[in-house]
């Protein structure tokens, strides 16, 4: 590979790069910035630890916090921070950069497609200006909506400014998949009755967590028949992982919880973070349900974190391939590549050794402080980005905070980001230069 190739594949991998250390530079503004007196109540106080893993959580829209009651903590000016970070990180700063430059006319280089088309996850670089636009507006109709909706349940409890303000924020947290809420340590719980309040958030869930790429194919296609293998994927998988969760929860916990609390736990394992139900009442069963769910997660060019949808459908449409003795992994009637075959396993296989790597970290610094059960299901939850909790993060140590932050930074951005930057030719196209002999092993 001559001096001008190698110079070019460096050129081309500085996306990955910008993102991550864009996303690293916002966390620590936030964490600066809740950290000011001005950002908390009179007599509260965020140390610079618990500052960073509740920017951390915001940015990389998690829910996890390192208080139990944010609204007693924040003051209005940390709530709007809180807010604004959510925003940032749910639709990604290079979204919302891209379209305040373009509203004031300027034009977009080559080099800054490239990096939106990687920050969106997305196939092309042709027509992602126009992209970017379309996911703003509609997040921000998608938004409208919600506040309007949870106006409606919460004048019926506040007054008119602090019904508004919660609107605004929950809608927000609800939309982003962030999981944040100003009710206290009990989430939603006070609501778990309120069907509207349950409907309108499960719906800003779903919404945000599908990906935009398959909202536009709707409105676009308008026909499921019409619509990309990808959006068909990702509605399938969404569905029937909401349908067959809901009914594992209610089967599981009978007695414990109703159909609507059931039907809300599943939704909100989307990676959303807000629960209807006291989780400390939940079964093991119930619970390794609930990571499993979790780690799913949502679709991709979502709000929401996760493995994704689409990567679990391939890798069991893969394994179903392997055992009926087939060699072509296809999905209605299209096939999937090998590549993105060997890219899920990946994805996989990596993401289950860093949580348990970090799961196993924390257990060594908090020795007897918590159950391999509250470890496990925290350290999934943190790098799902789910953020539900068995309230377990407030009252950890520092540095396993630290350890806390890390999963949901690289859950948010990926492990397929980081893994990129060891590679150069990660964006070029082509087979390897260099040609092996093949050598057959023992697998199994």
């Amino acid at each position: 590979m001559d001096k001008n190739t190698k110079k070019f594949n460096k050129k081309k991998s500085s996306p990955f790069k910008i993102i991550l250390l864009t996303f690293l530079g916002i966390i620590l503004i936030g964490a600066l910035i809740l950290m000011l007196p001005i950002s908390t109540k009179e007599g509260m106080n965020l140390g610079f630890i618990d500052s960073l893993l509740l920017s951390t959580s915001a940015v990389c829209v998690t829910g996890l916090t390192p208080v139990s009651d944010l609204g007693a903590t924040l003051s209005i000016f940390g709530r709007i921070v809180l807010a604004i970070l959510i925003e940032f990180g749910g639709l990604g700063f290079v979204t919302i950069v891209i379209t305040i430059i373009t509203l004031f006319g300027f034009k977009i280089g080559l080099s800054n497609r490239l990096l939106i088309k990687e920050a969106l996850n997305h196939n092309t670089s042709q027509g992602l200006v126009v992209l970017v636009r379309k996911i703003m507006k509609t997040a921000l109709i998608i938004q409208a909506v919600g506040i309007v909706l949870n106006f409606i349940a919460f004048i019926q409890v506040y007054d008119f400014w602090s019904a508004f303000g919660y609107s605004i924020f929950h809608s927000i947290s609800s939309f982003n998949n962030a999981g944040f809420d100003l009710f206290g340590s009990t989430s939603l719980i006070s609501y778990k009755d309120n069907i509207l309040l349950n409907i309108s958030t499960s719906m800003m869930i779903i919404t945000g967590g599908i990906g935009f790429i398959v909202i536009f194919d709707i409105i676009d296609k308008k026909s499921f028949k019409k619509l990309s293998l990808h959006s068909k994927i990702a509605l399938k998988t969404t569905l029937t992982l909401l349908i067959t969760g809901a009914i594992i929860f209610k089967l599981l916990m009978w007695k414990d919880i109703s159909f609507l609390e059931a039907i809300f736990l599943s939704v909100t394992a989307r990676t959303a973070g807000f629960t209807s139900i006291n989780l400390n009442i939940l079964n093991s069963a119930s619970l390794l349900v609930l990571i499993f769910l979790m780690f799913i997660g949502a679709s991709p060019s979502s709000t929401g974190g996760g493995i994704k949808t689409t990567t679990f459908y391939t890798v069991i449409t893969a394994m179903i391939t392997f055992a009926f003795g087939n060699k072509t992994v296809k999905s209605h009637n299209r096939k999937i590549s090998e590549n993105l075959v060997f890219k899920a396993f990946i994805l996989i296989t990596f993401s289950l050794f860093l949580i348990l790597f970090i799961a196993l970290v924390i257990m060594i610094i908090e020795n007897k402080n918590f159950t391999f059960e509250e470890i496990i299901f925290e350290s999934f939850s943190a790098f799902s980005t789910c953020g539900l909790s068995l309230n377990v993060t407030p009252y950890l140590s520092k540095i396993s905070k630290v350890f806390i932050c890390i999963l949901m930074y690289v859950g948010r951005l990926g492990p397929i980001t980081f893994l990129s930057l060891l590679n150069r030719n990660t964006l070029a196209e082509g087979d390897d230069l260099i040609q092996y002999v093949e050598e057959k092993i023992i697998i199994g």
